[in-house]
């Protein structure tokens, strides 16, 4: 059976690096979009280029029968999905009291059930075939919770139960799932940060430096791999020392 990976959220910044590190590992890699198309075309193109495999698929998380139609096509390009990797989210700085119910319901549906959904139309088919693996990205924030980021905290702290609970689910059948728990890393989803901001939070990680994408990829390359075969239900933390 050929390796094939559904990365959600393929287009950013972190999925894009994580796409690179897989495709370069020798998975068929379903690079997964919304809105970012022209970044995830550019990006199997330049994989392609590398003699590498990979596609662009559109998919709204926040959509279930995106969801759905998404995950048959990938599966009618490559076959099963066998590993997933749940990435794609949103985030909004507000007081909570600030925020309307709509918001609200977007933070849930993009950030924790739209992870949920995916997780369970691939899951019957590594079910039968007794193999899979689920990588879900969440925040230390869902490990210690984060002033106006009241609903994302809790949106990832319910990711972070979600994979606890589903691996102990699924590990009778073959299936691993885990998580990885950011820090800072450096995307454009923290680019309304000033300068000062960045500095200020630097000098409080001991590792003296805001993550990376790559640091993230490389947890994944290293969660999707053999070597992590009798790792479940784990929280991996990259966040320089953080918290």
């Amino acid at each position: 059976m050929k390796k094939t990976a559904l990365v959600t959220g393929g287009s950013g910044g972190i999925g894009s690096e994580v796409c690179k590190a897989l495709a370069e590992d020798g998975w068929q890699v379903a690079v997964c979009y919304k809105s970012g198309r022209a970044a995830a075309e550019t990006l199997v193109t330049e994989l392609k280029g590398q003699g590498l495999c990979a596609e662009a698929f559109h998919c709204d998380i926040g959509d279930r029968e995106s969801i759905e139609r998404c995950i048959s096509e990938v599966r009618d390009s490559f076959g099963m999905v066998t590993l997933l990797v749940n990435n794609a989210g949103t985030a909004d700085i507000e007081l909570f009291t600030d925020m309307t119910d709509e918001k609200l319901c977007e933070m849930l549906e993009i950030n924790l059930l739209g992870a949920m959904r995916m997780s369970r139309g691939v899951l019957t088919d590594m079910i039968r075939e007794h193999t899979g693996n689920i990588i879900n990205i969440t925040s230390v924030w869902g490990e210690k919770g984060a002033s106006c980021e009241v609903a994302y905290s809790a949106a990832k702290a319910g990711l972070i139960g979600f994979t606890k609970a589903l691996a102990r689910e699924v590990a009778i059948s073959g299936i691993r799932v885990n998580c990885i728990s950011c820090g800072m890393i450096d995307t454009k989803m923290n680019g309304e940060l000033t300068e000062e901001d960045v500095r200020a939070i630097v000098d409080d990680i001991p590792a003296g430096r805001i993550g990376l994408p790559r640091d993230v990829a490389n947890a994944v390359r290293f969660l999707s791999s053999e070597g992590a075969d009798y790792i479940h239900g784990q929280v991996i933390r990259v966040d320089g020392c953080w918290i």
